[in-house]
């Protein structure tokens, strides 16, 4: 098991914390998806499952949720 930690922004509400959750819930091997949301800000995405995802995997999870982008760190 893997949990990962990402930053994330765009978020507004938890509409977003909902539809990024559903579309990251569908990826094999996830298992757990939690988000601090921090309104218009940098809200922390973690990610637990069988392996680790790539930025890629978890970019096209936020692009077909909405408009969001992981932040630079």
């Amino acid at each position: 098991m893997s949990t990962q930690t990402f930053p994330v922004t765009g978020l507004t509400c938890g509409h977003c914390v909902g539809a990024i959750t559903s579309e990251l819930s569908v990826l094999a091997g996830v298992t757990d998806v939690q988000i601090d949301l921090v309104v218009e800000g940098t809200s922390t995405l973690r990610v637990t499952a069988d392996q680790e995802l790539t930025d890629d995997e978890v970019t096209q999870a936020l692009d077909e949720a909405g408009d969001y982008k992981l932040a630079s760190v």
